[in-house]
């Protein structure tokens, strides 16, 4: 069966969607990438696959939910670790980032019988899903990541394959995205979350949907967990995930926000941790 994959930074403050403060503070950027990246887990937990794979910058915590295999990031620019996250994969595999909570198990249930690959465009020129029926990771490396024309150049890398396209998704990026996505992904944890801290702030809204005198930058989406402005954080000494011998799960050495704000330690029960 296929291999889901999740590539997302730990939602530290300061670390993770820099790009929503201002108007939000770091602390509250964070609580919002760590309920998009529960609504995420949960919505793959509940797609069917053979395996669910957490390749993660950081550490887990209680946002993560039982059946998940976590694997570090490699070192190296954002293409070498989206290249290694698929050379861990024996058979078809599909991966995604953190930044999609509008995701449903229908979006990401897909069928290789007929293509080769899918391709999930952005709004803003990147893509938030990749998936290949044969995972190469030559087909990542040397992509340009995070800038206008990562989807296209992506997307051309796949030329000589059976390409499926999927519905193109807005990422969370900015206030601006912040709030169509919510509005896209009602119900649930990043929408309450936004909701509960634009009512604690007393911002007020334009009919856009933007904040109160706020422009709405340009963005490109590249499916990491990191904002597009600008190059990954590397993981230097951070093994690529799959080539590594299992370890127990373990508790988060530094507490991670949950989308409600509080700080908790450790990740859900049943999860293999890979270094």
């Amino acid at each position: 069966m296929i291999t889901l994959l999740v590539i997302a930074k730990e939602p530290r403050p300061g670390r993770v969607k820099t790009r929503l403060t201002p108007p939000f503070t770091p602390e509250e950027a964070a609580a919002l990438a760590a309920a998009s990246l529960a609504d995420t887990l949960d919505v793959v937990a509940r797609t069917p696959a053979g395996r669910r794979v957490l390749v993660l910058e950081g550490e887990p915590g209680p946002w993560l939910p039982p059946g998940f295999e976590v694997v570090r990031q490699c070192a190296g620019g954002l293409d070498e670790r989206l290249a290694a996250a698929f050379a861990g994969c024996d058979g078809p595999a599909l991966l995604i980032g953190m930044d999609t909570p509008q995701v449903t198990p229908e979006l990401l249930t897909v069928d290789f019988a007929d293509c080769d690959a899918f391709f999930g465009p952005a709004e803003d020129g990147g893509f938030w899903a990749l998936g290949l029926a044969e995972p190469d990771p030559s087909r990542l490396r040397g992509v340009p990541m995070s800038t206008p024309h990562t989807g296209a150049a992506q997307r051309a890398r796949l030329a000589d394959l059976r390409v499926r396209d999927l519905p193109r998704l807005r990422d969370v990026d900015t206030a601006y995205d912040a709030d169509l996505v919510a509005k896209e992904a009602r119900g649930g944890r990043f929408a309450t979350e936004l909701a509960r801290l634009t009512a604690a702030r007393g911002a007020g809204r334009t009919p856009q949907g933007t904040l109160a005198g706020e422009t709405r930058p340009a963005a490109t989406t590249t499916p990491d967990g990191q904002d597009a402005a600008g190059p990954a954080h590397d993981t230097a000494g951070r093994e690529a995930g799959g080539a590594v011998p299992d370890t127990p799960a373990r508790d988060a050495r530094t507490a991670a926000p949950t989308h409600d704000g509080r700080h908790a330690a450790g990740p859900a029960s049943g999860t293999t941790v890979r270094r």
